[in-house]
């Protein structure tokens, strides 16, 4: 990599492995519902203006449908619920859990023929990654929080979801005409609900901090570096940021927060970082296209927490 894809790659670690410690601040005094309007409509107010001046607005019309699919699966559904989960599990056990979606991502590909075998190395790859996350449902999680549990695992099936649709449906379009549209929606959707619940609370100056951060670093500045990464490595290469932000959420919550750090969440982690790299890891091809000439929004690093 050259300095400035490096520093892209290290920017991006961080800045997608701490919506999980903002969160955790943000819903201990306003609703999820609250913090996704908030998240999205400053995601939004950012990203509109700069889709409606590089004319990337019109070409994505005619694919509404799958556009709205898309923001339904990759934030609309699991912004709410990771949220919704924070308010009762630990910032560094959710992101550890979320940890678990390129698994889900392996075995949606084979279940709807994206990839035409499941073979002895990525069953293996599913066993110990799947493996992993009972390991750390079994040393961190008590019987009060399977619910969220629950939730978390809808949410890193919508993060898995998601992808796919970009890349069968979405990635001939602008990618940051895409994004913005996806966040102006999703903000429309929870307007009414997340604005009612808004007034009815009193967030201290820690918690707006934790909301801005949230929509203006973690979403609309994260996509438009995530795409400069794109433009230096290509979609390939960009996608190993995913393995790096569950640690990054792990050492923010111990470390800030003050989260425990327990010997199933070291374990566990390591578990479904192995099973992900196994499930995932392709075959090398005789003849393949360089990876810089696909289209960047093609290829998501993994989910916006």
């Amino acid at each position: 990599m050259s300095r400035k894809a490096l520093v892209l790659f290290a920017v991006m670690c961080v800045v997608w492995g701490i919506p999980y410690l903002l969160i955790k601040v943000a819903v201990s005094e306003i609703t999820p519902a609250s913090l996704v309007f908030l998240r999205t409509g400053i995601g939004a107010v950012l990203l509109v203006p700069v889709a409606i001046a590089r004319r990337e607005v019109r070409p994505i019309l005619p694919a509404w449908r799958w556009l709205i699919a898309y923001t339904v699966a990759e934030l609309a559904i699991p912004w709410f619920l990771l949220s919704s989960a924070e308010t009762k599990l630990s910032s560094s056990l959710s992101g550890l859990l979320v940890a678990a979606v390129p698994l889900f991502g392996a075995l949606l590909a084979w279940i709807t023929r994206s990839e035409h075998q499941l073979d002895g190395r990525r069953l293996a790859g599913l066993g110990v990654g799947f493996a992993g996350v009972a390991v750390l449902l079994g040393f961190d999680i008590s019987g009060h929080d399977l619910l969220a549990v629950g939730e978390i695992g809808v949410c890193t099936v919508g993060y898995a979801v998601g992808p796919m649709i970009i890349s069968r449906k979405l990635s001939h379009l602008p990618s940051v005409g895409v994004v913005a549209a996806s966040l102006a929606f999703a903000a429309l959707v929870y307007a009414p609900v997340g604005i009612i619940q808004l007034g009815d609370s009193h967030p201290t100056a820690r918690v707006i901090a934790s909301a801005v951060t949230l929509g203006v670093v973690c979403t609309a500045v994260a996509f438009v570096l995530f795409f400069a990464l794109i433009a230096e490595i290509g979609p390939v290469r960009a996608t190993l940021i995913t393995y790096f932000n569950p640690a990054v959420a792990l050492v923010l919550g111990v470390t800030i927060l003050g989260e425990p750090l327990r010997i199933g969440a070291v374990l566990g982690f390591a578990l479904i970082l192995a099973g992900s790299y196994l499930a995932t890891r392709r075959q090398p091809a005789a003849v393949a296209p360089p990876p810089e000439a696909r289209d960047p929004v093609a290829v998501e690093a993994g989910p916006l927490s």
